[in-house]
C-alpha cells in the first residue's frame, strides 16, 4: 500500500502543485483547504504525515494541530508564509516535526525531502522502540510504544509532547550522565538545523512543571549549568 499524505492549505494553488509532485513520489495524497474537513478526513482515513498551513481561517494550524494529536499519533510538517523565530518556535514547543517556511523562493523540492527524512527517523524511532518499549528508572516508567508517561505509578496529569518524550527518554536511559545541549537537540529536532539551545531549556521547563503537578518535589532532573542536564 501507498503511504498516505495529508495536505491542508488553503490555497488551493499549492494543493494542486504539492499534490502533483508528491503522486510522482509515489505517494497516495488526501487534500484539505481547512482545518473542519482536515479533521473529519483524518480521524476517518488516518495518514502517515500530515502537512499543514499555519495561517488559516476559522481554525488555524496550530489548533488543528492540537485535535489532531487528541486521536492520530502522526509526525506532522508546519507549512507556512511565516518565517519569524517566534512563530517557529511555537510550533516545535508543541510537538511539531518539522517546520517548512513557504516565502518567494519556497522550495517544494525541500518540503518533499523533509517529508521523506520524517517518514524515515519515524520509521526508526519506532523499530527502536518496538526493541525498547519498556523503559523504568526509579519512580518512572515510558511505555515507548505508546508514549505514555507514568511517577510513581501514576500517569502525567497533562502529557509529554512527543519532543518532551523524546527528551526525557534521551536523559532516563544513561542516568548519571550529564547530556549536553547539542545532544538533546539532535535527539530533539534531527531535521531542524535553526534550532538554538534556548529551545531545550524551554521544554526542561515545562517537563519539570508537568511532573510537579503530581509531586512537587519532583527533583530527578538535574541542571548543570553551561554543560547540559542529567537524570539523578
Amino acid at each position: 500500500m501507498k503511504t498516505l499524505i495529508a495536505l491542508v492549505d488553503d490555497d488551493r494553488n499549492i494543493l494542486i502543485s504539492l499534490e502533483e509532485l508528491l503522486r510522482k513520489e509515489d505517494f497516495e495524497i488526501h487534500t484539505y483547504v481547512d482545518g473542519y474537513s482536515a479533521l473529519q478526513g483524518m480521524f476517518r482515513y488516518p495518514p502517515s504525515l500530515a502537512v499543514i498551513d499555519i495561517k488559516m481561517p476559522k481554525m488555524d494550524g496550530y489548533e488543528l494541530f492540537r485535535k489532531i494529536r487528541e486521536k492520530l499519533k502522526i509526525p506532522v510538517i508546519f507549512l507556512t508564509s511565516k518565517d519569524q523565530e517566534a512563530d517557529k518556535l511555537k510550533g516545535l514547543m508543541q510537538g511539531v516535526d518539522s517546520y517548512v517556511t513557504k516565502s518567494g523562493n519556497f522550495s517544494k523540492e525541500i518540503l518533499i525531502e523533509t517529508i521523506k527524512n520524517t517518514l524515515n527517523r519515524v520509521k526508526i524511532d519506532r523499530d527502536v522502540e518496538d526493541n525498547n518499549s519498556i523503559i523504568s528508572v526509579g519512580k518512572l516508567r515510558l511505555d515507548c510504544l505508546r508514549h505514555i508517561c507514568e511517577w510513581d505509578e501514576y500517569p502525567l496529569d497533562e502529557p509529554l509532547t512527543t519532543t518532551e518524550f523524546k527528551i526525557i527518554k534521551e536523559l532516563v536511559e544513561r542516568p548519571g550522565i550529564v547530556k549536553s545541549r547539542d545532544r538533546l537537540m539532535e535527539i530533539a529536532y534531527r531535521d531542524e538545523l535553526d534550532v538554538d539551545d534556548r529551545t531545550i531549556d524551554s521544554h526542561i521547563k515545562r517537563i519539570r512543571k508537568k511532573f510537579r503537578k503530581l509531586d512537587p518535589n519532583f527533583e530527578a532532573i538535574r541542571t548543570l549549568y553551561g554543560t547540559g542536564y542529567q537524570w539523578k
